[in-house]
């Protein structure tokens, strides 16, 4: 159902749209369609308008963009590429708290060079999703300032382009990581004096996911912290950090 949600401002989003193939404990599951970008974008749909900047291949469904575009999604900033569209292969833990990833095919992705409409520039709400820092700072290039931006990243990032990513954190205003993901970035392991080390580097709000544990809030007035809401059945937690 198509929401009323055009009196909202909208929100940009950087990131992936993939195809996921997922062995969990109740089957294995081919061709699941997910990516930082679409998981973020029918998340946003709930409260706002959203535009997404991706790319997919030759072989991502049409029926899947017109869906997101029934949902408020913009698509215009999606590019299809020829080829195939970037595929995650995963394998669950019986208690799905942790994963393991058994193929990574970048495909169409690796060439990937976010490029925003002229519609998009102006927008003032702009999320960075778990991409490579420097795409991320090739967007923000592009945004005409912003009233608000955040960023998600992960481990990959912290050890392999902390430099790219200290320049991103310098210009967001809001990070969301997990805790083993703060811990490496603030080489600390106490995590209030961790969250005091990122907010040094830039972000003035840290949102921390702890899973099953809920998440945690750090900011100049102090800490938040919610409690998980607590699920009868769990059954495929992927994308879930990219929702939140």
């Amino acid at each position: 159902m198509t929401r009323d949600i055009q009196s909202s401002d909208p929100v940009l989003l950087v990131g992936s749209m993939a195809f996921d193939d997922l062995n969990l404990p109740s089957g294995d599951f081919k061709d699941v369609v997910g990516g930082s970008a679409t998981y973020a974008a029918m998340a946003v749909t709930l409260f706002a308008p959203a535009q997404i900047v991706a790319v997919v291949g030759d072989d991502f469904p049409e029926a899947t963009l017109e869906e997101l575009r029934e949902r408020g999604v913009d698509t215009t900033g999606v590019e299809r590429a020829k080829g195939k569209t970037f595929r995650w292969v995963g394998k669950y833990a019986a208690n799905l708290a942790s994963r393991e990833a058994l193929d990574t095919q970048l495909n169409g992705f690796a060439e990937f060079r976010p490029k925003l409409p002229e519609c998009y520039t102006g927008t003032p709400f702009v999320f960075l999703g778990n991409i490579h820092p420097e795409l991320q700072l090739e967007v923000l290039s592009q945004a005409k300032s912003p009233k608000f931006v955040a960023a998600d990243t992960m481990n990959f990032w912290i050890s392999g382009e902390r430099k790219s990513l200290e320049k991103v954190l310098a210009k967001v205003d809001a990070l969301t990581i997990n805790d083993e993901e703060l811990r490496q970035l603030a080489e600390e392991h106490n995590i209030r004096k961790a969250a005091a080390k990122v907010l040094k580097m830039g972000p003035k709000t840290l949102v921390v996911k702890r899973g099953e544990y809920g998440a945690m809030l750090f900011d100049s007035t102090g800490v938040f912290f919610a409690p998980a809401f607590p699920l009868e059945d769990e059954v495929d937690p992927t994308g879930a950090g990219d929702s939140f």
